[in-house]
């Protein structure tokens, strides 16, 4: 893989960083800001509003720049958006810098997607795709532990500058390694998503629901149902973490040639998982080990749909890019809302059951849509 390619997800990985560290910072800037802990909570909400308009916008919008351009443009506002942020003492301008940071991210990330492709064979997508990925899963790993030691530490606006600084190596490594010519696009009548990418694309959406759903609320599940205590919970979003780059490394090495394979197979073991740690979350040895076992499948399922969706969409990688872009991040607002919702009505475990009931609708979604191709397939030519 070539060594820009790493520094892209070098890139990734202070971009989500940035998305997931608030988690941990919501307290002492709410402190700081003078503001109460929901409206502190805001700040997240801005954020994912963003990410899920900015993906498809900019892959639009920007569809006549260089691709260096866009990257050069996308990474720079975010970089200077947590500058800003760091510096402030408002609440309203924080609130901007975060919705400023998620539309680069979302714009960076649909642009980089495509561009990992261009940099390696026509048939390594989905090696590419896990490289870049892997940013998103190490960030769960170490990005987020470190931001949140940071804050307490040295406070929030530390954090800021952190992955600002983490921005400046890939920054310098597109200015320095990407040509300055563009790529053409087809012309904006032409980019329709075919039915199967629009599948792909509500595949992912309803996954990374999943995902969303029971990693939005493991500290509460881990310790009011397994009965942990918090001084666990660290560890274990580590451990979800580390499944997770196990899941996309996996995923990239088989994405490119046997991509429907992992999906089946992984999809139905990530449903029959979600069930199992549901109806045993209170036993701490299968809850320890389905974290990191359905970490790794999640995101072993998430990563293979996205290399399948920039394979369906090879003659504008960018718009579909900033599609699946756009579509996990609607899968990451909706999952944490039906998590909330479930936890109202039944308690700490009815996340978990809310994750097997999306990947469930998911597969039956792919079942459906194969159903239905194969139908077309053998329509007697005779009327």
């Amino acid at each position: 893989m070539p060594f820009l390619l790493y520094l892209l997800a070098l890139a990734v990985f202070a971009q989500a960083t940035s998305e997931f560290m608030l988690s941990g910072l919501t307290p002492e800037i709410a402190t700081d800001l003078a503001v109460s802990i929901p409206a502190a909570g805001w700040l997240t909400s801005a954020f994912a509003l963003g990410m899920v308009v900015g993906a498809p916008a900019i892959a639009v919008l920007g569809r006549r720049w260089p691709r260096r351009t866009t990257l050069l443009s996308t990474l720079t506002v975010f970089l200077l958006a947590h500058v800003v942020g760091a510096l402030s003492d408002d609440f309203t301008v924080l609130l901007i810098t975060r919705l400023l940071a998620a539309l680069s991210n979302a714009g960076f990330l649909a642009v980089a997607l495509a561009t990992a492709t261009t940099l390696v064979s026509a048939d390594a997508k989905g090696r590419a795709t896990a490289v870049l990925l892997a940013g998103t899963t190490l960030a769960c790993i170490a990005g987020v532990p470190a931001g949140a030691w940071l804050g307490q530490h040295f406070g929030w606006r530390s954090a800021f500058w952190a992955v600002a600084l983490i921005c400046l190596p890939a920054l310098l490594a597109i200015l320095r390694s990407l040509p300055r010519a563009g790529t053409s696009q087809p012309p904006l009548t032409r980019l329709r998503p075919t039915r199967r990418l629009v599948v792909l694309l509500l595949l992912g959406a309803l996954v990374n629901g999943a995902t969303f759903c029971t990693f939005t609320y493991l500290a509460p599940i881990l310790t009011g149902v397994t009965g942990l205590d918090r001084s666990w919970i660290p560890a274990l979003l580590a451990l979800f973490g580390l499944g997770s780059f196990a899941g996309v490394t996996l995923a990239g090495r088989y994405a490119d040639r046997r991509a429907h394979g992992v999906l089946v197979a992984a999809g139905c073991a990530l449903l029959l998982g979600w069930c199992v740690f549901a109806a045993t979350a209170q036993v701490i040895g299968f809850a320890i080990g389905l974290v990191f076992l359905q970490g790794l499948l999640s995101f072993a399922v998430g990563s293979a749909l996205i290399s399948l969706a920039l394979y369906a969409a090879a003659e504008s990688p960018v718009l579909a890019g900033g599609l699946a872009t756009a579509a996990l991040n609607v899968g990451a607002v909706v999952g944490p809302v039906a998590g909330g919702f479930g936890i109202e009505v039944a308690g700490d475990r009815a996340p978990l059951w809310c994750s097997a009931v999306l990947v469930a609708a998911a597969l039956a979604v792919a079942g459906v849509a194969r159903a239905l191709a194969r139908s077309r397939r053998v329509e007697p030519v005779v009327r």
